[in-house]
């Protein structure tokens, strides 16, 4: 993450509301969002408006799939005192950011996002050739914009749109960052940082602007992270200063890479709903053990005497999740000498993800019985997300000329 995103320390992340989740999302998501929200300002969102994009047709089941969700973070360990968890479509203000970044994205933007046309062909039995679905990549920047997110946990298929919001806020910075009165309200600010400071700031900025100085830029900014005496507004106007340009109203993200889950499915392929191949993180223990007993192995092992390749089956995938080092080299004989059958192979995994899903079950079990507990988390979370989302509207309205009196 760059020195100007860390002006906020704050990570932004949201999920579709797909309904009770599985251990798909728990690894590849929500591992990495209870880590993350003990380290940022974290804000994470249920994305029931992106939902529409695809599945505006039959939006009934929106509302049940939030909650449930909302339940699963919560049960896994998000924290609604760590973390701010909201639901979307509560904080309009995502709607009206998302207008008024629409006046001034070029179309050929957003026709080149890269799943803009890999899900017309996924989704060819529905009809995708709308305004919505062209602009979702839009309505993504303006989530993260609306925060002024500095980070976003991303995979690197997701990078790239990331970056079409880093241009979204470079250009709309460079259209509408020109105060009149720019330099003069820079000076001012850099008058509040003391005599000191001021000087090393000139120092460093000289260097930047004049000979390039990549270093001299990056202590410059750190040393406004510093500055207790200066507003948020300051600080942009001396970063827009610092950089040769006007003020920065939306600061550029960073993508915050994560490692790419390694959970599979129960047949080897991505874990997903659609693929009928999930483990939920609410199935009854009992379902969990049938589902790993029944799951598919080296379909080369047709009796138990014959020796099987654990590399091309299913369960060797669960145990590079689960199984500690001795375990797996236990697989990797029992099985290439027929040592072992499969559902001896299975067992340790059986054990082990009951294991990981018996706490999470039980607060799960706590929560349903307390839905009114569940809505109040997220109640205070959409105040505390409305509550950002208008500071920063404020500034867009202000420099857009559309703040009345």
């Amino acid at each position: 993450m760059t020195s100007v995103a860390n002006q906020t320390h704050r990570v932004l992340s949201g999920m579709r509301p797909t309904g009770k989740l599985h251990l798909g999302h728990y690894h590849g998501v929500l591992k990495n969002w209870i880590a993350l929200q003990h380290e940022y300002e974290c804000f994470f969102f249920v994305a029931d408006w992106h939902a529409l994009t695809t599945d505006y047709e039959d939006p009934s089941n929106i509302p049940q799939a939030s909650f449930d969700m909302v339940v699963d973070w919560l049960a896994a360990g998000i924290s609604a005192g760590a973390a701010t968890l909201f639901i979307q479509s509560r904080v309009p203000e995502h709607a009206e950011l998302h207008l008024l970044l629409s006046m001034i994205t070029p179309l050929g933007w957003l026709e080149r996002v890269p799943s803009y046309k890999d899900q017309q062909e996924k989704l060819k039995e529905k009809d995708l050739a709308t305004y919505g679905f062209l602009g979702y990549p839009l309505l993504q920047s303006a989530d993260i914009l609306i925060y002024k997110a500095g980070a976003v946990p991303v995979g690197e298929d997701q990078v790239a749109h990331v970056e079409m919001t880093r241009e979204i806020a470079r250009r709309f910075n460079h259209i509408y960052g020109r105060e009149p009165d720019f330099e003069a309200q820079a000076e001012q600010a850099k008058r509040k940082m003391g005599k000191k400071n001021a000087k090393m700031f000139d120092q460093f900025r000289r260097r930047y602007q004049e000979q390039g100085d990549q270093e001299a830029l990056d202590v410059a900014r750190a040393l406004l992270e510093t500055q207790a005496n200066i507003t948020i507004a300051d600080r942009e106007r001396l970063l827009g200063y610092l950089e040769g340009g006007g003020r920065v109203i939306l600061p550029e993200p960073a993508p915050l890479l994560t490692k790419a889950a390694k959970m599979p499915g129960l047949d080897g392929q991505k874990m997903s709903k659609s693929y009928g191949n999930t483990i939920a993180l609410r199935d009854d223990p009992d379902a969990v053990e049938q589902k790993l007993r029944t799951m598919p192995t080296d379909p080369a092992r047709v009796r138990r005497t014959d020796p099987g390749n654990p590399e091309v089956c299913p369960v060797w995938q669960f145990h590079q999740v689960y199984s500690e080092p001795e375990v797996k080299e236990w697989v990797q004989q029992g099985c290439r000498s027929a040592g072992i059958g499969c559902l001896e192979c299975k067992q340790p995994i059986i054990d082990a993800v009951r294991k990981e899903l018996e706490p999470i079950q039980a607060e799960a079990k706590r929560l349903e019985a307390e839905p009114d507990l569940v809505r109040s988390f997220i109640n205070e979370g959409c105040e505390r997300a409305r509550d950002t989302a208008r500071e920063t509207m404020e500034d867009v309205r202000h420099v857009m000329s559309l703040r009345q009196g």
